[in-house]
């Protein structure tokens, strides 16, 4: 994952002070190319650090060497945690780099730090194929997290005009390319989809966050919730062993393959929130895709058909 690396190439140059693009490909197994990138998102981010052209150069930290990270400013100390926190729930080494950074941080700058590395998860297991960058939004509420500030939030549901709502912004989650906002409401927790927040104004209002709140274990909890909605109806498909991998990017965790049969099928399970959602997505495929079960999948593709025959048909 980038944010490891990007913590290792930090810490790397915590100890050496100037180290060369080559250096870091050599000592972090990565290609030249990719060292070049991380510094250069590193320096982007305002991470302190900077490049020195010519003979004997390589890229610096600001004020050379040190291991005590005081020449970090606050703000700079966030950028380096906003990069590095999503790793921290997957990678035990990240946790580790992460709780030595904190501990070499000023102690001002502590709880900011910690706030940041909390503020964002990346949850890579795929529920279906997205190509998403990250909304301009998200940076700002990356800051609202930080910062514990409620957000007047103009969000646009399923149906309906956008609503506005005073939130209070407990963490953010990147799921397969799309974004999720937990956050607390006078109802009580709830996830909000970052692509459809219309407006985002970060108040000066403190915000309140349950002591216990853990980014994490709150996510799995989502995670749980929307898994059972999204898998209420199943349906067992044969499918030509050359396209599963196209119908599991469809469906995500949501197509489980069952058996290889002597034909070059496939038997393949796939599963969402009702009937019509199977059908209209398999719908697509013709007769490359039979159904076997339920009937009541079977039904919703035999209505599609027929519909299809009444517009189309000459």
């Amino acid at each position: 994952m980038r944010a490891d690396r990007l913590v290792a190439t930090f810490l790397l140059m915590q100890s050496r002070g100037r180290v060369t693009a080559a250096e870091l490909a050599a000592d972090l197994g990565m290609s030249v190319a990719t060292a070049r990138r991380d510094l250069d998102a590193l320096s982007a981010a305002g991470v302190p650090v900077y490049p020195q052209p010519g003979r004997g150069g390589g890229w610096q930290l600001v004020g050379g060497a040190r291991t005590d990270l005081s020449g970090l400013t606050a703000t700079e100390a966030q950028a380096l945690f906003l990069l590095a926190g999503p790793a921290a729930s997957s990678a035990p080494e990240v946790k580790s780099a992460l709780r030595k950074l904190v501990r070499a941080l000023p102690s001002t700058f502590r709880a900011d730090a910690e706030a940041a590395a909390d503020a964002v998860l990346i949850d890579s297991a795929a529920w279906g194929e997205n190509d998403n960058e990250a909304p301009a939004v998200v940076r700002e509420l990356q800051a609202a997290v930080v910062r514990r500030r409620k957000v007047r939030l103009g969000y646009r549901g399923r149906a309906g005009p956008a609503s506005q709502r005073l939130i209070d912004p407990w963490g953010l989650v990147d799921k397969d390319d799309v974004w999720y906002l937990i956050a607390g409401t006078p109802k009580g927790r709830r996830t909000f989809r970052v692509d459809r927040i219309v407006e985002a104004v970060l108040t000066d209002q403190p915000a309140e966050r349950p002591r216990d709140f853990q980014l994490g274990q709150a996510w799995q909890e989502v995670v749980a919730e929307m898994e059972r909605r999204r898998s209420l109806i199943q349906a067992t498909v044969l499918i030509d062993g050359r396209f599963v991998h196209v119908l599991q990017s469809h469906y995500g965790r949501h197509c489980e393959v069952l058996d290889a049969l002597h034909d070059g099928r496939v038997r393949v399970r796939v599963a969402s929130h009702m009937a019509r959602s199977i059908a209209e997505q398999l719908a697509g495929w013709g007769d490359a895709v039979e159904v076997l079960e339920p009937d009541e999948v079977r039904g919703e593709l035999a209505r599609i058909g027929a519909e299809l025959v009444r517009s189309y048909a000459r």
